[in-house]
């Protein structure tokens, strides 16, 4: 009987000792809370600042276009007032000639 006892206590001890992975204590809970809630709020985070860089492309690439629409612009005026002051310089020799012309009697 005493050998009895002796095994029973042997594994009551030995259960007693061996850890328990699914019953977590308060301390490893409140681990496991803040690791939870410290990665909910990085994943946010990333997410603002996901959307954040996307916008800041999305305003990059309207810059850009906006740029190359001032510089088409600014080229096409550039060549418009060359073409005007051509032709106002082709109308004022030919109102020259047409003075030199009256003014000539011939």
């Amino acid at each position: 009987m005493t050998g009895v006892m002796l095994a029973l206590a042997i594994l009551a001890a030995a259960a007693g000792c061996t850890p328990r992975d699914e019953e977590k204590g308060p301390a490893q809970q409140a681990g496991e809370a803040i690791d939870n809630a410290g990665d909910k709020v990085a994943r946010k985070l990333q997410e603002k600042l996901d959307k954040a860089e996307e916008a800041g492309e999305k305003m990059a690439d309207a810059a850009r276009s906006t740029g190359d629409q001032i510089e088409d612009a600014t080229s096409d005026a550039s060549r418009g007032l060359e073409e005007a002051t051509k032709n106002a310089g082709k109308k004022v020799e030919q109102a020259g000639e047409k003075i030199q012309d009256a003014a000539d009697p011939d």
